[in-house]
């Protein structure tokens, strides 16, 4: 697959607790994109942060959270992100989702 130069990045923030179809929302997520032919997904696990409930969610020693700061990154053409959005926008019951711009300088994979 090639990428255009002027591609975008969508931004998915949600909570780890976060389920859908008894799977954790970013695993259902991540599936989803790929079978959507989507260029690439990456799911980061947060330290600390949080969202519209201003409740602080962090990962202590003393106290483990069980609701920490998830962000899913997909990379693709705008128009294909906008298509998956629409096809997950249902799941999405809390959290934030963004649109950028990316340049895309490089995206290749193994050789076989």
């Amino acid at each position: 697959m090639n990428l255009p130069e002027d591609g975008s990045l969508l931004r998915i923030f949600i909570g780890e607790s976060d389920r859908c179809e008894g799977k954790p929302l970013y695993e259902w997520l991540v599936v989803k994109a790929r079978e959507s032919g989507l260029a690439g997904a990456t799911v980061l696990r947060g330290m600390i942060g949080f969202g519209p409930s201003s409740k602080i969610s962090s990962h202590k020693i003393l106290r483990l959270s069980e609701d920490l700061p998830i962000v899913i990154e997909i990379v693709d053409r705008q128009e294909k992100l906008e298509n998956f959005l629409d096809q997950i926008n249902g799941v999405i019951q809390e959290g934030l989702v963004t649109i950028e711009s990316a340049r895309i300088k490089i995206y290749r994979g193994r050789k076989e």
